[in-house]
């Protein structure tokens, strides 16, 4: 009896040391296109953004269309890619086999805008889970084709590299996926040389057709993102994205809010990633430019990313360390997602200390630039920053604790509040109204400033 209960007992102790072994190695031949193997096992099976893939992992797959730019399919196939990868359960990895191989041939009919926005993230599903050899074969042979097949006269290598928007960065995001899951060290390369000249360094590469010029910075030099520093009328464009700012008609200020600037993000950052994770420094290439676009559309703009774009600022804080806006759970894309799992504070980076809001004018609305704000405790200042021309502030990397906010402008009564800042979080939307002096005889209240924090 007593050897029958030590064997159950080893057996039991076996079971339970192999299982994060299992874990870590589901597909040993995994390139890493989109994340390794590694980084996943380290991933949390807990919290808000775990459950947000899982969900997405455990409802029906759907029937893969990449002819419709709009299809939802992919991103949960790569949902399923992603579980698999970390809880090794067999049942998401046939669904992504079935779904991978349901998706060929279905490009046929439709145009590079939707190849470009589907087809990558089959190629990083297929990746993560590993293809049977057959299906891998008729899979490569799939991937082979896409990239010259013509597709409304255009194929996924000319629109990457004739497309200076969110068509051309959408390609590019397939385009270096298929690049890297076909071992195509030539064709990666070309992709690379194609995205740094996009980011603006026109000496890699130049030959993109661009739309009106209203919003570059040189006219006889047009770029996929404005140079460090570019200016118009006096006001900051550096970090635009001219050829999607432009569908919001000429130039204008305040900027509108054109959400094509972050679909031509997608397609950016999914370069990006993939290009980074194969040696290239994308991430500093023409100071920065994926930081700045960020930082114009927050800063100038006054325009966050939301709805099927909320995923990509968790990149832009993990790769930069940045607070922008990334809530959790996120939704995917039109070509990747999950990025508040795999990328950000949920996948078990520390969150960022701070505080970030506008000021205003009480009369008007109208963003009060230049104020200086500032960060009190016990009466002394800890921390200060002054407001931008769009009224924003922000305070990064402070010591969490109760302060008082307090801001100063000449013409304006000074107006304050108390703020606690817990540690890891950023509050966002800490907004102060300020009253002009004359038009009242105390001091503005503080408009919409909150403590509480919602993910």
């Amino acid at each position: 009896m007593y050897k029958r209960m030590n064997l159950l007992l080893l057996i039991s102790f076996l079971a339970v040391a192999l299982f994060p072994v299992m874990t870590q190695a589901q597909n040993p031949n995994s390139k890493g296109i989109w994340i390794s193997q590694q980084e996943l096992s380290a991933l949390p099976t807990s919290g808000k953004a775990w459950w947000n893939v899982k969900s997405a992992a455990d409802g029906s797959t759907g029937k893969p269309n990449v002819s419709n730019q709009d299809d939802p399919v992919n991103v949960r196939v790569m949902a399923k890619a992603l579980v698999y990868a970390r809880t090794g359960d067999e049942s998401y990895r046939q669904d992504v086999i079935n779904a991978c191989m349901s998706a060929i041939g279905t490009e046929k009919g439709g145009r590079t805008l939707a190849l470009g926005r589907e087809l990558i993230a089959y190629v990083i599903a297929a990746d993560l889970v590993g293809l049977p050899t057959s299906d891998d074969s008729k899979f490569r042979a799939w991937l082979r084709e896409t990239l010259t097949e013509s597709l409304s006269g255009k194929t996924l290598i000319s629109t990457h590299e004739d497309r200076p928007n969110n068509w051309g960065t959408h390609a590019g995001g397939s385009r270096v996926a298929v690049a890297v899951y076909l071992g195509d060290q030539q064709e990666l390369e070309r992709c690379a040389q194609v995205f740094k000249g996009w980011l603006g360094d026109r000496s890699a590469y130049s030959g993109f057709s661009y739309g009106s010029l209203d919003w570059q910075n040189d006219k006889s030099n047009p770029v996929g993102i404005n140079p460090k520093g570019a200016s118009k009328n006096g006001h900051s464009i550096d970090g635009v994205l001219p050829d999607d700012q432009r569908r919001a008609g000429g130039f204008k200020w305040p900027p509108p809010k054109e959400n094509y600037v972050y679909e031509g993000l997608q397609g950016a950052l999914a370069q990006a990633v993939i290009l980074y994770r194969q040696g290239y420094d994308t991430w500093n290439w023409s100071d920065k430019a994926l930081l700045r676009a960020f930082e114009w559309l927050h800063n100038e703009a006054d325009f966050q990313a939301s709805s099927d774009d909320n995923w990509e600022p968790h990149l832009i804080n993990k790769y930069y360390g940045s607070n922008f806006p990334a809530g959790t759970p996120s939704n995917p894309g039109k070509n990747v997602g999950w990025t508040d799992w795999t990328h950000g504070s949920d996948s078990g980076s520390g969150g960022i200390t701070g505080i970030d809001g506008r000021v205003r004018s009480s009369v008007n609305d109208n963003p009060v630039d230049g104020a200086t704000v500032q960060l009190k405790s016990n009466g002394s200042v800890r921390y200060e920053t002054n407001t931008n021309s769009a009224g924003r502030y922000s305070f990064s990397n402070i010591q969490a604790g109760t302060y008082e906010l307090y801001v100063i402008k000449s013409g304006f009564n000074d107006a304050s509040t108390s703020v606690n800042v817990p540690e890891g979080q950023t509050l966002f939307g800490q907004n102060i109204s300020m009253t002009p002096v004359g038009d009242s005889d105390a001091p503005a209240s503080p408009q919409n400033v909150s403590v509480s924090v919602v993910d």
